[in-house]
């Protein structure tokens, strides 16, 4: 009975249903932002990996072989 009164003040249905619209136009806003951010993210991280490549050609042209003995 208390764990249900607890949970029942968080709940909250409006009778106006426009209320919904500032959350819905908030939670699409975040939304955009997260999937730009990851687009960045994996952008950036396809910048490096390339850098990194690139450095680890570099080093193995300069590094003479070396013989096991």
């Amino acid at each position: 009975m208390y764990r249900m009164l607890v949970l029942s003040m968080f709940l909250y249905f409006p009778e106006d249903k426009s209320e919904y619209f500032p959350a819905a136009i908030t939670s699409v806003l975040f939304l955009i932002g997260a999937i730009l951010t990851m687009r960045y993210f994996i952008k950036v991280s396809k910048r490096e990996a390339k850098k990194a490549e690139e450095l680890e050609e570099q080093l193995k042209i300069k590094q003479p072989t070396q013989r096991n003995s």
